[in-house]
């Protein structure tokens, strides 16, 4: 049997009474890292008083060797308990996970997930935007047309968007929100249940000055949900890079998005003299 266990994404005692009874009753753990699961099974030894089997066996399984895994696995393997644990999280949420689960379909293996902790959703729910119908787009490419792609995408789909970011492109990304949709409103969180746990809401504007250059951590971020926007329609990128003048750009970004035209002037004339 496979089980997949959710891990704390902070704060240890977030751990469910049934993930720590699946990871000491575990014969094989699979580990997106076999360092960070030995550390949580010590952890728990310590704090919980659990005892675990002292044959476990700890195999690595990341996002970079997952496929090539499954693709040698024997169906013999889950006659025993075998448990997956991502670093901290729910597996198969921008971790491996989906494709052992796959695999246990196609082969009628025995499968059980269990619920708990989660950036996606305790984000969600701490942004306070009362949209319920949300996406999750894990993270964007680094850069590039599919990057640019990829943000337009999740500010013009209708719906609540949820992100994430490392510390090096969190300010990219606050910029490139605040260039196309300097009124949307989002949220933006890191440290989740640690100590230094952040929430920030605001335009991407507001977030930058409250920041005031501390990016570092993971964050998650919540996009509030705006207008649906066809695929085929103009964009505010576009209304840019037409060879027209700044006041008639303001007018035709106003029209499309409801920004003031004497607020978006002066957006773009402070723009373009800082390029």
């Amino acid at each position: 049997m496979l089980t997949l266990v959710p891990t704390p994404i902070g704060n240890i005692g977030d751990i469910s009474l049934r993930a720590i009874e699946a990871l000491s009753e575990a014969d094989t753990l699979l580990c997106e890292d076999t360092r960070v699961t030995k550390k949580l099974i010590h952890i728990l030894k310590e704090r919980y008083n659990t005892e675990f089997k002292t044959t476990q066996e700890f195999i690595s399984l990341h996002s970079h060797n997952e496929q090539s895994f499954v693709e040698k696995l024997e169906p013999s393997i889950f006659e025993q308990n075998v448990v997956y644990v991502s670093d901290a999280g729910m597996p198969g949420i921008s971790d491996p996970g989906q494709v052992l689960i796959d695999y246990c379909l196609k082969n009628t293996i025995e499968y059980d997930v269990l619920p708990g902790a989660n950036a996606v959703l305790t984000a969600f729910v701490a942004s306070g935007f009362v949209e319920t119908q949300m996406l999750f787009v894990g993270f964007l490419d680094h850069k590039g047309s599919s990057r640019e792609a990829g943000l337009n995408e999740a500010l013009h789909n209708g719906y609540t968007t949820i992100l994430y970011e490392s510390p090096h492109r969190i300010e990219k990304l606050l910029h490139e929100i605040e260039k196309s949709e300097p009124t949307r409103e989002i949220f933006i969180a890191k440290e989740l249940t640690k100590k230094f746990q952040t929430y920030l809401r605001g335009t991407a504007s507001e977030i930058l000055k409250k920041l005031s250059g501390n990016f570092k951590g993971e964050w998650v971020v919540v996009i509030r949900a705006g207008e649906k926007q066809n695929s085929s329609a103009i964009t505010p990128k576009d209304i840019l890079e037409l060879e027209i003048p700044t006041k008639v750009q303001a007018k035709l970004i106003s029209k499309i998005s409801g920004e003031n035209t004497k607020a978006c002037y002066k957006r773009l004339t402070d723009l373009k003299e800082i390029d």
